[in-house]
């Protein structure tokens, strides 16, 4: 199409607010009047709501958007499409609708509104929902997303806190996307990485979901803004620690060499600051520790299962061709929440 989006430095995911902040927010909200169909909140720092119909099918609903993090507007729009539709896959269930979330500038080219749309169209309808409407409002910058309905069993819901001492973490996609997305904008990412980074970000976390359905999951979360970190903190919940092992976390090649040169987002460093009282790092190089926190934009899903299951669900992901593998172990609480070694 020959057109791009000019490059927003708050792209993705890394335009989260803190997670310290949002804490702040949310804990002085009004609760309003509790319902025992409503199974999953806000209060429940997880991936979505699910609010049960019958004693067989629960909605799920969750919305995400945010500014560009690529200059292409289609692939923008399939990396949005992924990434709000992530959300419906870590709470265990599938896509039924969405609707899109656009903020435009008035004076800026349809024909990219239109590209970036047509990205998220493709994913939602590779995901088997129904784009069913949207809300558009003119803005200074873009922005881009969609809140997406989803159906689970009550029964079969994984939320994101329910982890047991000695589970293993399995984790379904490689770190590393803020940070070569990061060294692409002052252009020192190579071609390999980028479409390394990009490919995965719109890569949807459809297949790891649906592949991990036969097998026991005690706890999932996708691994997005927060980092990978920040999302393990909230999955051990105050109530348990686990040790991660450094060496079999999944992460993508150029992104140790661009953290060293220090190609590292603002969002990545409110996440170290935040988790700074709940880390411990053995050993471990600067550069891999930035790739524990940097934030990621349709990030894979981190699973908790018992052990006896963990070999098998790691084969699963591993047919499906996705880069999964077993990262770490839960242990009952200890000092220190998580261990990094």
């Amino acid at each position: 199409m020959g057109e791009t989006i000019t490059f927003c430095k708050g792209g993705g995911c890394t335009a989260k607010l803190g997670a310290g902040v949002l804490s702040h927010i949310l804990e002085r909200l009004p609760k309003g009047k509790q319902d025992a169909d409503l199974l999953i909140g806000y209060d429940s720092k997880d991936d979505a709501a699910v609010y049960r119909i019958t004693d067989d099918i629960a909605v799920v609903q969750t919305l995400d958007f945010f500014p560009p993090m690529v200059d292409d507007p289609f692939l923008f729009g399939k990396i949005a499409a992924a990434n709000a539709l992530s959300d419906v896959y870590a709470m265990g269930g599938d896509v039924k609708t969405a609707l899109n979330i656009v903020c435009f500038p008035e004076d800026m080219d349809l024909n990219i509104l239109g590209e970036i749309m047509r990205g998220g169209a493709e994913k939602v309808q590779e995901a088997g929902g129904i784009l069913a409407g949207g809300h558009s409002i003119a803005d200074d910058s873009v922005k881009y997303g969609l809140s997406v309905t989803g159906i689970v069993h009550p029964q079969h819901i994984y939320p994101n806190n329910q982890a047991q001492p000695g589970d293993r973490l399995i984790l379904s996609k490689k770190l590393g996307v803020g940070i070569i997305c990061t060294a692409a904008r002052i252009q020192q990412a190579s071609k390999a990485a980028f479409d390394e980074a990009t490919a995965s970000m719109a890569m949807l976390n459809k297949r790891a979901s649906e592949a991990s359905r036969k097998f026991e999951v005690h706890a999932c979360t996708d691994i997005t803004g927060f980092g990978f970190l920040g999302h393990l903190h909230e999955m051990m919940d105050q109530k348990h620690s686990c040790y991660i092992d450094a060496a079999h976390v999944p992460v993508m090649e150029a992104a140790i060499p661009y953290a060293d040169e220090f190609y590292l987002t603002a969002a990545g460093q409110k996440n170290r600051n935040h988790l700074e009282p709940y880390v411990s790092f053995s050993n471990i190089p600067f550069a891999m520790e930035e790739v524990l926190f940097d934030p990621q934009t349709s990030g894979g899903l981190l699973f908790a299962v018992p052990p006896k299951q963990a070999d098998q669900l790691l084969a699963q992901l591993q047919a499906e061709g996705l880069p999964a593998a077993i990262v770490g172990t839960v242990v009952e609480k200890e000092d220190v929440e998580i261990f990094v070694r």
